[in-house]
């Protein structure tokens, strides 16, 4: 018999808290400060840092750092505004960096 399993979540590296849902992964092929990160429709129990405007791989964006909000790691940011017209698919996502998340439930 199969055992009955919660969702695959991905969890903060240093504490373990629960921050994302693997089914809200929208694309893995984003870039973060420490390599991989993976684009996440929603995410969780995280704190958001102030705005600000940064030059990204693919142009001119207003982003908030994003912290978990148990220990305060910084695990990525949110899109905030996308001032090119090809990423604004991205507002109100959140990127996630690869080396700051673990797999929960797989």
């Amino acid at each position: 018999m199969a055992e009955v399993v919660g969702p695959r979540l991905y969890s903060c590296c240093n504490c373990r808290n629960h921050v994302a849902l693997h089914d809200d992964i929208i694309s893995k092929a984003f870039q973060g400060r420490h390599g991989r990160a993976f684009l996440f429709s929603h995410a969780m129990n995280i704190m958001e840092g102030p705005k600000e405007d940064r030059n990204l791989l693919t142009g001119l964006h207003t982003v908030a750092d994003i912290y978990c909000c148990d220990c305060g790691e910084v695990l990525g940011w949110k899109y905030e505004r996308a001032y090119e017209e090809t990423q604004k698919y991205k507002e109100g996502k959140f990127i996630l960096e690869k080396l700051k998340i673990v797999k929960e439930n797989w």
